[in-house]
């Protein structure tokens, strides 16, 4: 008993000298003084629940972001147009002109074709089983090495869940219609 009371004054004395001489050390994270102002624009216009505000949107991201740096990393959120066109983000941070962009990976199936596989594609997995490729299966290592050679790192942000139908020349109007 006698031992536990010893280390029991002890720690009580040395945090009030600590405290005192002003060495009680705080959390790195509080003593940094740096802030960082990023920009991220947006494929969709202003106000589109989900894709710019609300729950999960890129609006709700940033303000998260904001909360749990403590303040020291500022995302300001552009909807789609208004400090780049829409469909320019892949460029706009490939080329620096901005930190971040929000955007179905789709979008730039032009430029790199396996990128579409990394959003949803049709008859395509839900939502639940994407998040599990994602971080259980290796799919955003992936995705970050099909990306690495433009210099981008993937970040997943939201889920759009299936496609229920698929992007056909013509009309599907039968099963026969699948054939070839």
């Amino acid at each position: 008993m006698k031992r536990s009371m010893k280390r029991r004054e002890f720690l009580k004395a040395s945090l009030v000298g600590a405290a005192a001489t002003g060495t009680l050390a705080a959390p790195a994270i509080a003593q940094a003084k740096d802030t960082f102002n990023w920009k991220m624009t947006n494929m969709y216009p202003a106000g589109a629940p989900f894709y710019t505000v609300g729950p999960g949107s890129p609006s709700d991201f940033c303000k998260r972001v904001k909360e749990m740096s403590g303040g020291r990393l500022n995302i300001h959120h552009f909807a789609a147009g208004e400090l780049i066109p829409p469909k320019e983000g892949f460029d706009a941070v490939r080329s620096g002109t901005i930190e971040m962009n929000a955007g179905n990976a789709y979008y730039w199936a032009g430029k790199i074709f396996a990128a579409q596989y990394f959003t949803t594609v049709p008859f395509g997995l839900n939502f639940q089983g994407v998040n599990a490729w994602m971080y259980h299966a290796g799919g955003l290592d992936l995705w970050n090495e099909v990306y690495a050679d433009y210099g981008l790192v993937a970040m997943p942000m939201g889920n759009t869940g299936v496609q229920m139908t698929g992007w056909f020349k013509k009309p599907i109007n039968s099963v026969e219609d699948f054939n070839g």
